[in-house]
């Protein structure tokens, strides 16, 4: 499996203010994303999570170290749209991405910056509605929308220019419940499906679930890195960092602090109550 997404040995700063003193986020990260996969990133307020995904696209650039996206060096210029092109960015608010009054127009938006011809955009918003399930909204206008829908909309603006990769920042972090669930289901869609490689920045523990990787960032650095089972089962780390695993593995450590024997790696709702039962048959 290839490299979509290698950081070496990342520095990057945020400048001070008034003549206040910067403040380091990262000194030296190293991380690779491969091709195809679905990698989700946790960590606490301050960590570095937004700002390592803005890095992905050439939003900011290192202060040291590299970032490359399929092979390419965010660093360069004269690779910057070439680079977002390949790398789609989604963040929390989708109002904030989207710009056009009818909803295919808003998802025509990218392609047509891009330069596609008239009709290939046709095929393209089409294709990217479809893939989303709103193509039946298409001439609606997203001030209409539900928040989930919106943030759908603006899934299939990405989707439209084709990228390899997309980055979604707390997509799901102004949205009910519904709204996630749509969202979700939408991303894990175009992962399996269309084997696009996600990278999904989240504080929801059973969205990280969902991936098949989970990246737990803590001042900057890597605290964990693993299958969600082998991450989550690590409840006292998680503790240490103010974080906390999925209710299920939450629920069989607290019952192994008062005598019981559960494994802490049952993620779902049915492994969990399996796990119960078992030790209670036993």
């Amino acid at each position: 499996m290839s490299t979509a997404i290698s950081v070496e040995h990342l520095a990057y700063s945020y400048p001070g203010i008034d003549n206040a003193p910067g403040v380091t986020v990262f000194e030296d990260l190293n991380l690779t994303v491969e091709e195809g996969s679905f990698v989700a990133v946790l960590g606490s307020n301050g960590c570095g999570k937004s700002t390592l995904a803005k890095h992905f696209n050439s939003i900011l650039l290192p202060a040291g170290g590299k970032v490359y996206v399929c092979g390419m060096d965010t660093s360069d210029s004269e690779k910057l749209m070439q680079i977002r092109r390949n790398v789609g960015m989604v963040f929390q608010n989708p109002d904030n991405q989207i710009v056009a009054n009818v909803v295919e127009e808003d998802v025509a938006f990218g392609p047509e910056n891009l330069g596609v011809a008239g009709p290939m955009i046709r095929s393209r918003v089409d294709s990217a509605l479809n893939q989303v399930g709103m193509y039946e909204y298409r001439e609606h206008s997203p001030n209409l929308l539900s928040g989930g829908q919106k943030q759908r909309i603006t899934i299939a603006g990405i989707i439209a220019m084709e990228p390899k990769c997309i980055v979604l920042d707390e997509p799901t972090a102004m949205l009910d419940p519904k709204g996630r669930k749509e969202v979700m289901e939408t991303v894990l869609k175009l992962n399996r499906e269309k084997g696009i490689t996600v990278v999904l920045i989240t504080h929801h523990m059973d969205e990280a679930a969902m991936a098949q990787r989970v990246i737990v960032m803590s001042k900057g650095q890597i605290a964990a890195d693993g299958t969600p089972r082998a991450v989550f089962s690590r409840v006292e780390l998680l503790h240490s960092i103010r974080l906390a695993s999925p209710d299920t593995v939450e629920l069989c450590h607290a019952l192994n602090q008062e005598g019981f024997t559960l494994p802490l790696d049952r993620l779902s709702v049915e492994e969990c109550a399996q796990a119960l039962y078992d030790s209670v048959k036993a």
